[in-house]
């Protein structure tokens, strides 16, 4: 019996309370590290004081101030857990009903990947809550890249991760305005008072987060076109790209990734299994 077959035979069959928890908790700790993201941008951006440019990890590094800081850093890890353990039983039992067909695994394999990207974050947010401090590793991407680059074709398979990286951009974006988005939101538990409401938050979360895809997507290009490892960037190069096209640019990605934040805790609430 191979892995998948023993995996396969050892999750349930559909979505049962225990993922649907999970998936419950995994929105709520990702959504609050969007929302982060978003209102620490948005304070840079209005010239507020302690506003900055972050990406997730700065974002989470900035609950330690807080009170109780740890123990919110215990629970977004435990959350990001919760929403990786959730898009790999996507994936593997197809809760989804994507089929095994090509697109069917590609699908499947997309969850998996969405979720495991949030690995390393669970892992620093842990670190902080255990011991107070944690290797931030920023460099690792450009280091990771730096490799790459020296490779034969490197350059190339630098810039095809940028297009692909794009690529995801663009689909966020196209999420936000397709029909069956709406009819997921439509589907869910929303009262439905709040259905428009939730739907017009989320168009405005997916494609704030397309735009920040995109951009990092274009710092890969430039990378991969120049052979230079720092010229890639993650979301906070992001926002300071879009800075020096004016505040209020910067304003309205950074409110989008805001809402983006709060759409990902209504999901929370009313969880959109099919995404």
């Amino acid at each position: 019996m191979s892995v998948t077959d023993t995996l396969h035979s050892a999750l349930p069959a559909s979505p049962s309370s225990g993922i649907r928890t999970m998936a419950r908790v995994g929105f709520a700790a990702k959504g609050i590290v969007y929302a982060l993201m978003g209102l620490l941008a948005l304070l840079a951006a209005t010239g507020q004081q302690g506003g900055q440019t972050a990406d997730k990890r700065q974002a989470v590094q900035t609950l330690q101030d807080l009170p109780g800081g740890r123990v919110l850093l215990g629970l977004i890890a435990l959350g990001l857990l919760a929403y990786i353990a959730w898009r790999v039983v996507q994936a593997v039992r197809d809760t989804e009903s994507k089929g095994s067909d090509t697109s069917g695994v590609a699908r499947r394999v997309g969850y998996a990947a969405s979720g495991l990207v949030y690995a390393s974050l669970a892992w620093y947010a842990a670190q902080l809550a255990f011991s107070g401090s944690a290797d931030s590793s920023s460099d690792t991407r450009q280091t990771l890249t730096a490799r790459v680059l020296g490779w034969p074709g490197g350059e190339w398979i630098i810039m095809l991760v940028g297009v692909a990286t794009i690529g995801v951009g663009l689909y966020q974006i196209y999420k936000a305005y397709s029909g069956k988005f709406h009819e997921h939101v439509q589907s869910s538990d929303i009262p439905g008072g709040q259905q428009n409401a939730v739907y017009r938050l989320g168009q405005v979360g997916y494609t704030a987060r397309g735009i920040v895809l995109g951009v990092i997507g274009y710092f890969f290009i430039q990378a991969g076109r120049q052979s230079r490892a720092a010229a890639i960037g993650s979301t906070d190069e992001a926002f300071d790209f879009l800075a020096t096209m004016g505040p209020a640019v910067l304003a309205v990605v950074a409110l989008g990734l805001l809402a983006y934040g709060l759409y990902m805790l209504v999901q929370a609430k009313y969880p959109v299994l099919k995404v």
